[in-house]
């Protein structure tokens, strides 16, 4: 068993078999939070991170390009649900990053409480992510914005909280569900459709369709002007 490097940051890969397990160093060693599987190494412990949970997994497995988010980042992360891929971010980040995690579902927010009171880097809010002014006080800019929002004006979602969050230069990432935003077309024309809007305002650094660890899933990752 070798666990080798990955090209994106603190993200690591072992091949289990034929099978590429996708690792993060657990920065809470001994702890899990989504019943994960723990692998340990060197006096390492591992996370096993499922692409079938994650879109930034998915994405990976997909063969995106380098990834932005690194050591030490701000993240803003809109859609973080009971917190799955937020887990792992936060062990890309480190203790001295920071994630806000967003959510408008109170029963999700429940559940991304208790992973917050284990992980210190990672803070819980209860907002709608279509009413930034809402939190605009309670956000420091941030380096990554990270989104997965599963509504059908997601992109404008997403584009008004980059305008308001994100640094200048600073990246973002958009988990797009074309289901969510026209259920009547093909998800390669929705995610034209997405590409066309974000280009007007973002360099688009590269996108990958997820499918088929997330179906009908594409995600973008892009640059602030």
């Amino acid at each position: 068993m070798k666990i080798e490097n990955s090209n994106h940051n603190n993200i690591y890969f072992l091949w289990s078999g034929k099978r590429k397990l996708i690792l993060t160093k657990n920065l809470t060693p001994g702890r899990k939070f989504f019943n994960e599987d723990l692998i340990n190494e060197e006096n390492t412990e591992y996370r096993v991170f499922d692409p079938t949970r994650s879109k930034y997994a998915a994405a990976i497995m997909q063969k995106i390009s380098k990834l932005p988010v690194k050591e030490d980042d701000i993240i803003l992360y809109l859609g973080a649900s009971h917190g799955y891929t937020c887990s792992y971010l936060s062990d890309i980040i480190g203790i001295n990053g920071f994630i806000f995690a967003l959510d408008i579902a109170p029963r999700v927010v429940r559940d991304l409480v208790k992973v917050c009171e284990i992980r210190n880097n990672i803070c819980p809010l209860l907002y709608d992510a279509n009413k930034p002014e809402l939190y605009k006080d309670k956000i420091a800019k941030a380096d990554v914005v990270y989104q997965d929002i599963a509504q059908r004006n997601q992109v404008e979602i997403f584009l008004k909280n980059i305008d308001l969050f994100l640094r200048n230069n600073g990246y973002c990432l958009l988990a797009v569900k074309s289901r969510s935003i026209d259920v009547t077309k093909d998800p390669k024309q929705i995610y034209d459709i997405v590409k066309n809007k974000l280009i007007s305002k973002l360099k688009i650094i590269d996108y990958k369709v997820l499918d088929p660890f997330q179906r009908d899933h594409c995600l973008f990752v892009c640059q602030k002007r």
